[in-house]
């Protein structure tokens, strides 16, 4: 037992099974199945999880009927054909000490019907809020349909080795559709009253008790969503989970928060508390006399867990994203050196974020997630021959390159010009609510003081320096700037902004750098779409400026839609007093006033303003890589330094370089990491 953490390492019984610790890696839809099955990268996702010391794991949702399909990786459970593949799945994680389980859904009205090509089914139709289709009235027959079609996917868990079922009644889904009066407004003995109301669940779960046994573990997901007035309260949710465990039909329950009504707190970014839904689990542990209680949502850290269980709002912690950023956090913290532990950021940009694309998830911070087949996990071999590496720039590709080289036994120096690492990375991290990323950059500074690079700040390197240094492996990356000329890629046929050599321009990396003196009235212009410019104008709202959001977009945050941080972004900003301007650009700079152009009606507004800060598409910086070219010295080109782009993509190129030195008994390295 970790005294640090003693709570949370503690074993605990679910039903015939004895939990290692409370660390649950909660079911989300990792969307890896190859022609609904579970993939090779499949496997090795959950397996390093698994690895990494979480307790139990809850496989993600796997639809139990064809009206129920939502995404393109969603599982298959037609029939028995594919237990096998299943057993593999199973094998490989209970191998290394965890318990797994899978989940069952059914989103009833809440269907795609891109994917589905079925009518989606619901208590009593109505719309559905995933798509802008209606749903489907249920029969007597698709009632009882649905209900054995749970019962079979259940069957085949268990002979696929799962450990038990998680069934799924949360955020909208069909279970909690026929609990709620919102969408049951049936008439027969499936609606009505609370106890014809939940016949359909008592149904799915006493049927899969008495086929399964005692040993078989059966769990139910419910989620919190206060602030919308049709969902149910939580009294009603609590006294329906009581019902449920009083009659045994239960293990445990976990409590989520959100739904499709709040779905910006269904996958919580760092603009939400964390900790969401500890009320609602709180109210079900007094109430529940045999099931365990797992508070889910938002609890990224060993510390959230620690205080989640030792205040008694719950038996188990769900910590999802934590454990995608870093699938070891369990074992860091048991160990005592918590310190390790890789932060997830709250940002949902490659997990929630691929997921709402329909893609595979992975991870801004680890891109090892999705590749642990591939990359051997999230951890690293040492090399028996190392190598001095120069790596020039401390950004996210010079930071992560730098790590994974070093943990690879390479000797490291990383040369930063600036006085301080993260580059523009740090930058973002001086936004409102961003704090997490600075938490980051001190991790890697953490690792590295462990790991033995030799970090040398305002370093600012050319290529006789590079050449003096003598480095066996040159790593370059340099960034990216921001343009100069005022150049909107929603105006080509502008080379420049007119009017800009007026002064009173600045991009947002100089704002937020607090090199720019502004005036009380500022025109953000905004062509990203992301936290860039958004969170630029959020900085200046709050230090008091009248801001003035202009974008070509047709919404403000148009990038931030896929990690569902758009809708409360914007309602922090209306709060802040920040007016919008969208499907517009600016025609021209007055260093008083700027003159905007609608590209829907080509009329000008001109607005009156004392500074104009720009957030576009940036330059790479890659001066040292054409001196180091016509020099004759070999290097690797990372990040930005190669075309400006996102965070993620700059944390994948600095771990794939750093994975890609050689030992320098094997001779040669690759030239360029495109």
């Amino acid at each position: 037992m970790t005294p640090s953490f003693p709570k949370t390492f503690s074993e605990i019984k679910l039903a015939g099974h004895t939990l290692r610790n409370r660390i649950v890696f909660g079911a989300h839809t990792a969307n890896m199945s190859v022609n609904g099955l579970p993939s090779e990268q499949t496997i090795a996702y959950y397996v390093e999880r698994a690895i990494g010391g979480a307790a139990m794991i809850v496989v993600e949702p796997m639809p139990v009927h064809p009206a129920t399909v939502l995404t393109r990786g969603n599982f298959r459970t037609c029939d028995d054909s594919v237990i096998p593949a299943f057993s593999r799945l199973t094998e490989s994680v209970k191998r290394h000490g965890a318990v797994v389980l899978q989940q069952l859904y059914h989103v009833g009205s809440h269907g795609d019907s891109d994917l589905s090509f079925h009518a989606h089914w619901s208590p009593s139709g109505g719309p559905s809020y995933h798509d802008s289709d209606g749903s489907h009235a249920m029969t007597e027959a698709e009632i009882e349909e649905t209900i054995e079609a749970f019962v079979s996917a259940a069957r085949r868990c268990q002979a696929a080795g799962f450990d038990g079922v998680e069934v799924w009644a949360a955020y909208g889904g069909l279970l909690d559709q026929f609990w709620t009066p919102f969408y049951n407004r049936r008439e027969d003995r499936w609606g009505g009253s609370l106890e014809n109301r939940t016949r359909f669940s008592r149904e799915i779960l006493s049927r899969i008790r008495r086929l399964c046994g005692p040993d078989f573990i059966v769990g139910l997901t419910v989620s919190d969503e206060p602030g919308c007035p049709t969902a149910l309260t939580r009294d009603q949710i609590t006294e329906i989970v009581a019902g449920l465990d009083a009659d045994r039909l239960i293990d445990y329950v976990t409590c989520g928060s959100g739904g499709y009504f709040d779905y910006g707190s269904l996958m919580p970014t760092f603009l939400y508390p964390e900790r969401l839904g500890i009320e609602l689990s709180a109210r079900l542990k007094k109430v529940v006399s045999h099931a365990l209680v797992t508070a889910e949502s938002h609890i990224r850290t060993p510390d959230n867990a620690e205080i989640t269980l030792g205040e008694g709002s719950a038996d188990l912690v769900s910590i999802v994203r934590g454990q995608i950023a870093d699938p070891h956090l369990a074992n860091k913290a048991r160990s005592g050196t918590p310190e390790d532990i890789r932060g997830c950021l709250s940002c949902n940009q490659m997990c929630w974020g691929r997921r709402s694309r329909d893609y595979w998830i992975s991870c801004l911070i680890n891109p090892s997630v999705g590749r642990e087949a591939e990359w051997g996990g999230d951890r690293f071999e040492r090399v028996a021959d190392p190598q001095s590496v120069l790596v020039v720039g401390g950004g996210p590709a010079g930071l992560e390159a730098a790590r994974a080289a070093a943990e690879r036994g390479h000797r490291v120096v990383l040369a930063e010009a600036a006085d301080r690492l993260g580059g523009a990375f740090r930058l973002a991290g001086e936004q409102p609510r961003r704090a997490q990323i600075l938490d980051l950059i001190g991790w890697y500074e953490t690792r590295f003081a462990k790991l033995g690079v030799e970090v040398r700040l305002n370093s600012y390197l050319e290529g006789g320096d590079v050449s003096a240094i003598g480095a066996d492996v040159v790593i370059l990356a340099t960034g990216s700037l921001p343009l100069e000329s005022g150049f909107q890629k929603a105006r080509p046929d502008h080379p420049s902004l007119a009017g800009i050599e007026r002064g009173n321009v600045f991009s947002a990396e100089s704002v937020m750098a607090r090199q720019a003196r502004l005036g009380r009235r500022v025109v953000v212009l905004d062509e990203t779409g992301g936290w860039k410019g958004c969170g630029t104008a959020w900085k200046l709202a709050e230090q008091g400026h009248a801001v003035t959001f202009v974008t070509p977009d047709a919404l403000v945050g148009k990038e931030l839609q896929r990690t569902a941080a758009d809708v409360p972004l914007r309602r922090t900003l209306s709060r802040l007093g920040v007016q919008f301007r969208t499907e517009t650009s600016i025609e021209s700079w007055q260093g008083n006033a700027a003159t905007l152009v609608s590209h829907l009606t080509g009329r000008n507004e001109t607005i009156e303003a004392d500074s104009l800060v720009f957030s576009t598409t940036n330059v790479a910086a890659n001066w040292l890589a054409l001196e180091l070219a016509e020099l004759g010295i070999p290097f690797i080109e990372i990040g930005d330094g190669v075309a400006p782009r996102q965070a993620p993509y700059a944390f994948y190129e600095g771990r794939r370089a750093g994975m890609a030195i050689p030992s320098a008994a094997s001779g040669g390295q690759e030239v360029r990491v495109a």
